[in-house]
């Protein structure tokens, strides 16, 4: 399993689960935390999860695939901006750990950006981690200017990742974010790595993916796990796409095969407004 290093040290799978509308319908609650536990399986032991996907039910589908093996997993939660307040993100944080029935969560992040003052949210992120309640806090969707300014606050320093959108035909994030990640030793998680909207049919992609006689959704998570420092948590919710996406990790893309996905999806060479879904 490839790794990515966190700033404390601690390394963690850079290919994870995503959750996102899981726990939505009850009926899928079984096959879904059956894909999760076959991910686990296969060795992707990170699971991202949000309190507000399925209004925490995603959060106890991946407490009933992480059951009986809490240990060997990394768990990644999120708090609602408006539950992001010096006190009201304690609360939120114990809901969570009740939904996961876990006594901890590895990684803590604030989903976006609201109202409440950023200082308020890392004083609370702080308590947290003093209380044993999260063993490392970080943000989503957060645009270089949002770091910049994180990394002024008190505590700020300390965060531990960054999610954000980013696949092959979302590339806007390469000019000024993944740049000051990479200057300040920030590891950044890509949500929403495979879009089958965007790519599975793209022309550039198919052509690669024919040579190499692959999946082009396999071509396209290959290409972002080749990148320095990032975490890809795609969602697959059959056994057959999450054997598909660990397939993706033996996958090694030549100069040749790069530079023709550069072609096929350029890389900014202007400053875009972060994109979010």
């Amino acid at each position: 399993m490839r790794t990515v290093r966190l700033p404390g040290g601690e390394t963690v799978p850079a290919l994870g689960l995503g959750t996102w509308r899981m726990g939505e319908r009850g009926g899928n609650r079984k096959a879904e935390g059956a894909a999760l536990k076959l991910g686990l399986d296969l060795g992707l032991r990170l699971i991202d999860t949000a309190e507000m996907y399925a209004d925490g039910g995603s959060e106890e589908v991946v407490a009933d695939a992480i059951a009986g093996q809490r240990d060997q997993v990394f768990v990644v939660s999120k708090v609602y901006p408006h539950n992001a307040g010096r006190d009201s993100a304690i609360a939120a944080c114990e809901r969570s750990l009740m939904r996961l029935r876990t006594d901890r969560i590895d990684l803590y992040l604030l989903h976006w950006r609201g109202s409440i003052p950023l200082g308020e949210t890392v004083e609370a992120f702080g308590r947290l981690r003093q209380a044993g309640k999260i063993r490392y806090f970080g943000v989503s969707n957060f645009d270089a200017g949002d770091m910049a300014e994180l990394w002024r606050l008190p505590g700020g320093p300390a965060c531990a990742a960054n999610q954000v959108l980013y696949n092959l035909a979302r590339r806007g994030i390469e000019f000024d974010l993944v740049p000051w990640c990479a200057e300040h030793g920030l590891p950044l998680m890509a949500y929403t790595p495979l879009e089958p909207d965007h790519l599975a049919r793209h022309k550039g992609l198919l052509t690669i993916a024919k040579r190499l006689g692959v999946a082009p959704l396999q071509v396209a998570l290959a290409w972002l796990l080749a990148k320095p420092q990032v975490i890809c948590i795609p969602k697959a919710s059959q056994p057959e796409h999450m054997r598909q996406n660990r397939a993706a990790l033996d996958l090694k893309l030549t100069a040749e095969d790069l530079a023709e996905l550069d072609r096929a999806f350029p890389p900014p060479k202007t400053r875009r407004p972060l994109e979010m879904l």
